[in-house]
């Protein structure tokens, strides 16, 4: 069964934090919209998270209404002690083709061939600079071995085999504009792709730190695609990929535009056990945490959660 919201747009992929804590403090992170455009949810909070056995529960009951793709995020999802099992247990769902997570790599050289043996079939991994003092800048870790780490879990996933294994990048400026051609030579050179982003404010377009840190990338898809061998438009939010001497780019420009909603076939999921129908908003999620083991209101629950979703950006 294809699910489709009320504005015609069909849903076939989770995104799913399976934690809120991360090792890192990037002072661009929105906590995958907990700390969003709409409200902004700073609070502690204390809630129990999902289990690997609840988390595959949701998931299971979602592929009734066409989900087929994971993500998991956090946080950093690396913290989770039960990651593996997580996956495993995700990937015990013959519905589901597709499992990938978003990483920031500390934690990936030891991992990366678990994640693989689990079930893991790629991974996104964020190296915002390749300067280490830039790196402890941007993301508030204090030592000096940052990169080398990232980079060493990088090396580690490839040669595991999770494929592709995307490098991204939020791109401020002042800061990493200047590394771009060394992150396409690193992703030619260690077998990967790369995503740059645009920069995401948790505290809304105009504030001093958007001003100040936003670098548009506008210019850098044009010239891309002048450049590209090949062009690939993505289903999700109708991003292109580009070709480069083999190295495939990617460029995520998620604000001002109505295709980020337009073309968006995903349902977000919080830590917590509640739908997220928008990255946008947190004014509209669906708590399921207390019908865990009631599949009929699972269902209830994310057929709620789809009738909710409308386009923030139009």
């Amino acid at each position: 069964m294809l699910l489709h919201d009320r504005f015609g747009r069909y849903i076939k992929n989770l995104r799913i934090s399976v934690t809120p804590l991360c090792n890192l403090n990037c002072f661009y992170c929105h906590r995958e919209g907990i700390y969003s455009f709409y409200h902004c949810i700073k609070e502690k909070r204390t809630k129990r998270l999902l289990s690997a056995d609840e988390i595959k529960k949701v998931v299971r009951v979602t592929t009734e209404f066409g989900i087929r793709e994971v993500k998991l995020t956090g946080g950093e999802p690396l913290l989770r002690e039960d990651i593996l099992t997580i996956i495993e247990r995700i990937r015990e769902i013959r519905q589901i083709i597709d499992i990938s997570l978003v990483s920031n790599g500390h934690f990936l050289e030891n991992l990366a061939y678990k994640l693989k043996e689990s079930g893991l079939d790629r991974i996104n991994v964020s190296l915002p600079s390749l300067n280490s003092e830039k790196y402890s800048f941007i993301t508030g870790y204090t030592k000096k071995d940052g990169v080398d780490k990232v980079l060493k879990g990088i090396k580690n996933a490839v040669e595991a085999g999770l494929k592709p294994v995307k490098i991204n990048i939020v791109v401020l400026k002042g800061i990493n504009d200047n590394e771009i051609s060394d992150y396409i030579d690193l992703a030619n050179k260690v077998n990967a792709s790369v995503q740059f982003i645009e920069l995401q404010d948790p505290n809304g377009f105009n504030s001093k730190f958007f001003s100040k840190y936003f670098y548009p990338l506008k210019d850098l898809e044009t010239q891309l695609e002048k450049d590209a061998e090949k062009v690939i438009v993505r289903e999700m939010h109708h991003r292109k990929r580009f070709i480069i001497n083999g190295t495939e780019i990617e460029i995520v420009r998620p604000m001002f535009n109505r295709e980020f909603c337009m073309h968006c076939t995903r349902i977000r999921i919080t830590a917590e056990g509640e739908f997220k129908p928008c990255l946008m908003r947190d004014d509209n999620h669906i708590d399921f945490s207390a019908y865990i083991d009631n599949e009929n209101m699972l269902r209830q629950k994310f057929l709620e959660a789809v009738l909710r979703r409308e386009p923030y950006f139009s």
